[in-house]
Parts: C-alpha cells; structure tokens; sequence
C-alpha cells in the first residue's frame, strides 16, 4: 500500500526517477492524468486544463470559485489514489495533499539550475540560453503555483521526507534511496512507530 510523491524541478530528473521507481516497485505512475481526471470533476474541458498546466498557468485561475473547484478536484483524485496504494504520484502539490497520510514518502528531487539547464538543452535540443530561461520560467511557476493554491512553500525541508540533490545521485541511486524509505515506512507497523518515538 505504499505511495510516493514526488517533487520536482524542470532538469532535475524527478520523472526518470518515478518512472524508473514505478516501474521496479510494479506501481501506478500518475502525472498529467491526474490533471484530466480533476478537470473532469471541476467541470473544466481537459484539453484546457492540460494545456493551462502546459503553459505553467494553473496557479492563475479564473476566479476564486475556479481556483476552489480546482483544488477540491485535484484534492479528491489524489486522496482516492492513495487509498488504493502502490503509486507514485508527479507533481501536483502531493506532498501538502497528502501530508501526514500513512505509508506515504514525500521526495523533493533537485539539482543546480545551470546543471538542470544543459539537461533541459540536451534533452529538448533547444540553446541553453533558452534553456535557462524555461528553467527559470518553471521554478517561478512552481514556486507560485504552491504559494497561491495552497499556501506552502516549495522548498521548504518539512514537507518532505526525503530531498535529493540529482548533481551527483544517479537515477538508479536515487530509486535505491527512496525504495529503502519506503521500505522501512511501509513494513514499520503503527506499534513498531510509537516504540521508536519514545526511544
């Protein structure tokens, strides 16, 4: 019944990461679809949703009740995946979501903008002048998009319980570290957790 939500920044291989976790641990990868499945309880189109969230534009909606609707959708998603368990779930502020749900691993995975930048230009072919401007067009709208809907701060430590710097962690480490969390989060019984509290 495990669930892990994962954080990321534009380059800093978090969906290598969830793939390739999804993948070894035989669970559902969820990310943009979640998207479609919230615009399809808030009465939006998906097609405008997905491309709202395409042009980093989800942190501005059209009205409060929009902005409500929105969340409350994303909210009820999110929640009823997690009650099935044996997901990894992208993106979508996962980790305020599901704060304090059980079996849950919040990871934050991370890596130097300039580092993240020449990954953004290989992968996409574009120049790393362009590169680092949609790098940093991305950490603006992540960071906002946290701020407004749910009033969090995106790098802030205590939302995760794991942050991983991708500078020097390969993706098959990272995997490694995560599994060993979610292992230890997963087998460790409720009577088991209050033992080692008290220690």
């Amino acid at each position: 019944m495990g669930i892990i939500t994962i954080s990321q920044q534009l380059g800093s291989l978090g969906h290598p990461i969830a793939a390739a976790l999804a993948k070894q641990l035989g669970y559902r990868l969820v990310w943009r679809d979640l998207i479609n499945q919230a615009a399809r309880r808030a009465g939006a189109p998906e097609v405008a949703l997905s491309t709202m969230d395409e042009l980093g534009l989800l942190g501005f909606c059209a009205s409060p009740q929009a902005c409500r609707l929105y969340r409350q959708a994303v909210a009820e998603v999110m929640q009823e995946l997690a009650a099935e368990g044996n997901v990894v779930i992208v993106g979508r502020a996962g980790q305020a979501i599901l704060r304090g749900h059980p079996d849950t691993v919040h990871v934050r995975v991370t890596a130097p903008a300039p580092l993240r930048a020449e990954r953004a230009a290989r992968e996409q072919g574009i120049s790393l002048k362009a590169a680092q401007a949609q790098v940093a067009a991305s950490d603006l709208f992540r960071r906002n998009y946290l701020r407004r809907l749910y009033r969090i701060r995106w790098d802030d430590p205590a939302l995760y319980d794991l942050i991983i710097n991708t500078e020097r962690i390969t993706v098959k480490e990272a995997t490694e570290l995560i599994r060993a969390v979610l292992d230890t989060r997963v087998s460790t019984m409720p009577e088991e957790k209050s033992i080692l509290e008290s220690v």
